[in-house]
């Protein structure tokens, strides 16, 4: 793409609109950002912009541009009806997002990731698992790591490993990732989206561009049907391409197996993202076993199902980062031994209703925290036997005394923290430090 003398807007100074900037800043284009909060606030990220010779105009004033543009660069984080994206698409002969800006200004291949939930597992271990084998890999995305500044730094990989979220698949145009990985869908996002067949639809533009000799994984249940070939994976249903049952996956169409049991990751959600990677090895003509050590050995990212401590026979087990009802059942489905369940956070209105007979099977006793904690026990009526906690803390000693050798203590709150904590990440540190002053205590 070439952004020579362009007149190019970013909207948004976070990460992704600093590196947004940065890449067109580099490729000679006359660059402005704009964010329309709180000048006070962002008087960081202005000092941040002046050092790369990027002005940043911010509050009420980023709501009325005075020239024309020929791109406008939209943040996954700014919603296309909002006031600022609507002034900015007034003016600009074109509105992409950073996704698609750093996919114009690269020729390196990606295999592109989305889903409601198991992105960030999936995108970690599938770079790790590349890396093992000799590629040159990198993950980035909605990761962490925005994909134009992988761009930027002009290091030369084999492959770009990217998590997607819905909000930068809304912006893309001719993004074409030549693997591309749909892990699940369920329900969220609603204060975005009008309802959740927009956010289905934002999420299918990841196969919009697939070239005819791409590929697409798809967990089999969802259907997708998408035009290019494709491999299926589940770990509830024996028809998908890759299977899973008693510790093994399968393939089926070759008769070959791999164990998932001694693999760190646990639960049966971790197995098909386990299997969305061999079905990458496979595309890629890499040994399922050339990598089995790296993916056995592969630790998933903090607060998702993660192992914390062994207490008195007692796994404990971290999936703060559910924040929803679909990785809430994920991981309650994945489990193999009664469970005593530490659920709940701030009340966003989802009905835990619709998890009555799973947790029904699944759960030996709940603790219910934080605002929804009322809501989730009357749904829960007659099912599970709810007991509630006043926090995280109070919660872990309340399921110490329930919980017997062989069971399983996961914390996954099903929904936001934001009653209690300020992101996810801090309530599941909260959980991890004090499951571990617990285990120092036995000892």
């Amino acid at each position: 793409m070439d952004l020579a003398e362009k007149q190019i807007a970013v909207l948004g100074a976070g990460d992704s609109g600093y590196a947004a900037a940065a890449l067109a800043r580099a490729r000679g284009a006359k660059v402005c950002v704009f964010d329309s909060g709180d000048p006070k606030k962002l008087a960081a990220a202005t000092e941040k912009f002046r050092t790369l010779g990027v002005s940043l105009i911010c509050g009420e004033e980023a709501l009325h541009p005075s020239g024309r543009y020929d791109v406008t660069v939209v943040s996954p984080g700014i919603d296309l009806a909002w006031p600022i994206s609507q002034a900015f698409t007034a003016v600009s002969d074109e509105v992409i997002g950073e996704i698609e800006l750093a996919w114009r200004c690269s020729d390196i291949p990606v295999i592109g990731i989305t889903g409601t939930n198991g992105k960030t597992t999936t995108t970690s271990l599938i770079a790790t698992m590349l890396q093992a084998a000799g590629l040159r890999a990198v993950a980035a995305g909605n990761i962490g790591l925005p994909y134009s500044e992988v761009v930027l730094s002009a290091e030369i990989y084999d492959w770009i490993v990217l998590e997607l979220s819905s909000f930068q698949l809304e912006t893309i145009r001719t993004f074409a990732p030549r693997i591309a990985i749909w892990m699940n869908f369920a329900p969220d996002h609603m204060d975005r989206y009008h309802s959740v067949e927009d956010y289905y639809a934002a999420k299918l533009r990841i196969f919009e561009n697939l070239p005819s000799d791409g590929l697409a994984i798809h967990k089999w249940e969802c259907e997708l049907h998408p035009a290019s070939r494709s491999q299926t994976f589940s770990a509830f249903s024996s028809e998908a391409d890759l299977t899973y049952e008693t510790g093994e996956i399968h393939h089926r169409a070759s008769g070959r197996s791999f164990a998932f049991r001694p693999c760190v990751l646990q639960g049966k959600h971790n197995a098909e993202n386990v299997m969305a990677a061999l079905a990458v090895a496979d595309a890629l003509g890499i040994p399922w076993e050339s990598v089995a050590p790296t993916i056995t050995e592969f630790q998933a990212p903090p607060h998702r199902c993660e192992r914390i401590a062994c207490i008195d026979g007692v796994l404990y087990l971290n999936d703060s980062k559910s924040t929803n009802l679909h990785s809430l059942a994920s991981a309650l489905a994945g489990q193999d031994e009664p469970v005593i369940l530490i659920v709940g956070g701030k009340n966003k209105g989802l009905d835990f209703a619709e998890l009555r007979d799973l947790a029904g099977q699944m759960v030996r006793e709940a603790i219910c925290i934080g605002e929804i904690a009322e809501s989730i026990a009357a749904a829960w009526d007659g099912v599970v036997s709810c007991r509630f906690a006043s926090d995280v803390d109070v919660s872990i000693d309340l399921a110490r005394s329930l919980a017997r050798p062989g069971d399983i203590v996961l914390f996954s709150p099903g929904t936001s923290s934001f009653d209690m904590f300020p992101n996810y990440q801090v309530r599941g540190e909260t959980f991890r430090q004090a499951v571990l002053k617990r285990a120092e205590l036995t000892h």
